[in-house]
């Protein structure tokens, strides 16, 4: 278990991508919200091993997707219809939402709108309304928001699957 938690403390070390040339952000300008769950994340690139779960959560920003954890999921928005465009230190700041199987729809989200994507490493990408999904690695409790418009590129997911680009203010963007 302490590899899990090594390779969560280097994944936090590594700073987010963010701005529309693939450059790492240097934005962190965050807020953090408390969604309702038991326990603290400590793995990073959950559902691997079997299918991943998304669902829905309720915190400062409204209504928004996370994993089987209760850990915020992300959209990046350089990221095309069916592809991913994170890869490299971009991946290991806002690790993927994979999966081993077909994703399944949890509490609050629509079947429908999940589907999966193919990463350049082989690996099945979680999308949900054609959107790939990310955690944000400096995220470390689930519920937390921390990654919500890091660079003004990453957004937490709406129930209908766009990005909720307001902060916890009701400000739009950052």
């Amino acid at each position: 278990m302490s590899w899990v938690v090594a390779a969560f403390v280097l994944m936090g070390a590594v700073a987010g991508c963010g701005d529309d040339d693939g450059a790492v952000a240097a934005a962190d300008k965050a807020t953090t919200t408390t969604a309702p769950a038991e326990e603290t994340a400590t793995t990073v690139g959950a559902g691997a091993g079997g299918p991943a779960t998304v669902a829905l959560a309720t915190g400062d920003l409204g209504e928004f997707l996370v994993d089987s954890s209760g850990r915020t999921l992300y959209l990046f928005t350089p990221d095309s219809a069916g592809g991913s465009t994170c890869v490299d230190a971009c991946a290991e700041a806002w690790p993927p939402l994979v999966t081993d199987g077909d994703p399944m729809a949890g509490d609050g989200t629509d079947a429908t709108l999940l589907s999966t994507i193919k990463r350049s490493d082989g690996t099945e990408q979680v999308a949900y309304n054609g959107h790939p999904l990310y955690l944000y690695a400096e995220d470390r409790a689930v519920g937390d928001t921390t990654g919500q418009g890091n660079g003004s590129v990453w957004y937490v997911v709406n129930r209908a699957g766009s990005a909720i680009e307001t902060t916890t203010d009701g400000t739009a963007g950052y």
